[in-house]
């Protein structure tokens, strides 16, 4: 068996990022690979199970510049191909289109060998990760879940968010819940971060980071605890929950709440200061922490 601190699961995007002045970034993106590398360059053994059009991306490649990567590649007939057109300097707006989708996970494609504290369900589009997959995926380990891939649909070629109809039959499977405030206001009907928070909770899901533009929230069916971003620069927003989730879980392996939210938002503050993934080391966020925590 291969132990890890963390698998994460999700497939690789084929990016075109168009930002508000209309500078055209194509890259390698996704959830997986932005989670990959924060967890990987905080010292996290980790393992991802990436998926997409092997002919077209080599997924090794991918995960090459990442410490403490073990990469499983997965073939799919397509890769998920995307465009993101940002529309405000902070990019917190943005229209997103979607050419083509991977074939879905499913549990067989998980190897044996793979042993994990924690398995990450870091999907993109409704559909990539299906709602059966939770159940297997949490007899296995800590269930940690992105909801993104349980809300943005495809549809005629874009992205439309929708309420994930088996939220309360699967929250009890989840220990780790991640969403964004607009992705919290989907699920909860909730524009008050905090009390989206308590009723997600109510629904069993066990510990929830929501992710604003000035902070990271957790709740953990006590105390709620926030830690605000201090970005000197947004040139690299992308990615950005997908950082301070990765980093948080991982953290709290061996950390209480403060202690790993507070690492995990030093990091995408200061991940947020350059594009790509972090590619920076723990020294690094320690350093941040002391020049402004």
């Amino acid at each position: 068996m291969s132990r890890f601190n963390t698998l994460i699961i999700g497939e690789i995007a084929q990016d075109t990022n168009v930002d508000y002045d209309g500078t055209t970034v194509q890259a390698i993106g996704g959830a997986v690979y932005y989670s990959g590398f924060a967890a990987a360059n905080m010292g996290h053994k980790t393992a991802v199970l990436p998926k997409a059009d092997t002919a077209q991306v080599d997924l090794k490649a991918a995960f090459a510049p990442a410490p403490n990567v073990t990469v499983f590649p997965l073939h799919s007939a397509h890769s998920f191909v995307t465009k993101n057109v940002y529309h405000t300097p902070d990019r917190e707006r943005r229209t997103s289109t979607v050419d083509s989708k991977i074939d879905p996970y499913r549990p067989e494609e998980v190897p044996e060998e793979i042993d994990a504290q924690i398995w990450h369900l870091a999907g993109l589009v409704g559909g990539d990760i299906p709602d059966e997959f939770l159940p297997f995926a949490a007899s296995r380990a800590m269930l940690a879940i992105d909801v993104q891939c349980m809300l943005r649909w495809e549809e005629n070629g874009g992205m439309v968010y929708r309420d994930w109809a088996a939220k309360k039959e699967l929250l009890p499977h989840v220990r780790f819940l991640k969403t964004d405030a607009a992705e919290a206001e989907i699920l909860t009907g909730l524009t008050d971060r905090v009390e989206a928070a308590k009723v997600l909770y109510g629904w069993g899901a066990k510990e929830i980071l929501i992710t604003h533009n000035t902070e990271v929230l957790v709740y953990d069916g006590k105390e709620v605890y926030t830690c605000p971003i201090k970005a000197r620069s947004l040139g690299g927003r992308t990615g950005r929950g997908d950082t301070t989730f990765a980093c948080y879980i991982n953290e709290r392996l061996t950390r209480d709440i403060p202690e790993a939210l507070q690492t995990a938002t030093a990091l995408v503050s200061l991940k947020m200061e350059t594009p790509g993934p972090y590619m920076g080391t723990r020294a690094d966020v320690e350093a941040y922490i002391k020049q402004f925590y």
